[in-house]
């Protein structure tokens, strides 16, 4: 890992690390337990790249999101019930039960808009960092999207103007293909783009960009907070590249819990890593790297980090039990929200 970032720190982000892990494990669980449908994505793998980026923002910022949205509502401190709830449908929601899983979002944590459109979140992220600026409060604007949305024709449109006005907009782009799987094998389009180094588009319109190991949190945290404080000193966005390599459970087009529910053994040693994913468990999984990071030397902190996995997994029982005792919206409120 990179320069250490303080103890109380790492534990901060390791709390939320763990609710992140354990919030997508459940969704994993209800949906095999058939308390929802429909296709779903899961954020396991990324989160120490989503914990450290909602450490760096306050309230008065605002964030847009992809479909891969979970880890970022939960990080940013949603209740896990009422997400829960929403991914089943469920009127006890965060939105009432009407966005569902690829459209959870929580407003009142500033979130403008969950999208399940590949470039939705950078194109909006434009104008979430334009209205940032037009308030004059220091406030910012963080856009997450993946490596795909630079594909699209609007991405770099929306780099253009937040260049051209220097708007304050950190543009996070989670590079998650490394490992993903062709459709000819049964998984997702990956990133296909004539730049070697997607850095190089944003660098074209003098938008300063890094990249970083996005399951290392210090490195994550160190980067994103350098980005935060460029935008709140008026200096303009930044592009920070948070590069991780695809969880076999997000390789196929369903996804599924290839790896299982997830043993802090493993960063005690007391559990075993070999078989297929060892390379996962070893090395690219940021939840069993921070772990070992916080035990290094300090075997008194093996209590704490089971005590602590022990709240969020009774916290995250809760939910489930709330999400699962919900009911549905009641039929009168089915042209709610309608527009016409």
């Amino acid at each position: 890992m990179t320069k250490p970032q303080t103890d109380d720190l790492r534990w901060k982000l390791f709390e939320t690390m763990l609710l992140m892990r354990r919030f997508e494990e459940s969704v994993s669980r209800l949906n095999e337990q058939k308390h929802f449908t429909g296709h779903y994505h899961l954020y396991i793998g990324e989160e120490a790249t989503g914990s450290a980026a909602m450490a760096c923002l306050e309230p008065r910022d605002t964030i847009t999101t992809t479909h891969r949205n979970h880890g970022h509502v939960i990080a940013r401190g949603a209740d896990p019930g009422a997400a829960l709830a929403e991914i089943l449908g469920r009127a006890g929601g965060l939105n009432g039960g009407r966005g569902g899983t690829i459209h959870l979002c929580d407003p009142a944590l500033g979130f403008l808009s969950t999208s399940g459109i590949v470039g939705g979140s950078i194109s909006m992220g434009s104008g979430g960092a334009f209205a940032r600026k037009m308030k004059k409060d220091g406030s910012i604007h963080m856009a997450f999207f993946g490596d795909s949305a630079l594909e699209e024709g609007v991405a770099f449109e929306a780099l253009n103007i937040a260049a051209l006005w220097k708007l304050p907009c950190v543009f996070l782009c989670e590079n998650n293909s490394a490992e993903a799987w062709a459709p000819g094998s049964g998984g997702y389009t990956t990133l296909v783009h004539a730049a070697h180094d997607l850095r190089a588009i944003p660098a074209a319109l003098g938008i300063p960009t890094t990249r970083v190991d996005g399951v290392d949190v210090d490195a994550c945290h160190a980067a994103i907070m350098e980005g935060v404080a460029r935008c709140r000193a008026g200096e303009g966005p930044v592009f920070i590249e948070a590069m991780t390599k695809r969880w076999a459970g997000s390789a196929p087009l369903w996804p599924e819990l290839s790896t299982g529910v997830t043993d802090l053994r493993m960063a005690t040693g007391e559990a075993s890593t070999t078989g297929e994913h060892h390379a996962w468990f070893e090395h690219d999984d940021p939840v069993l790297r921070l772990a070992r990071t916080l035990l290094a030397g300090a075997p008194a902190n093996k209590a704490r980090v089971f005590d602590m996995d022990a709240r969020v997994r009774a916290r995250m029982a809760e939910a489930e039990a709330f999400a699962i005792a919900s009911p549905s919206p009641a039929a009168a409120t089915l042209l709610d929200h309608v527009f016409a």
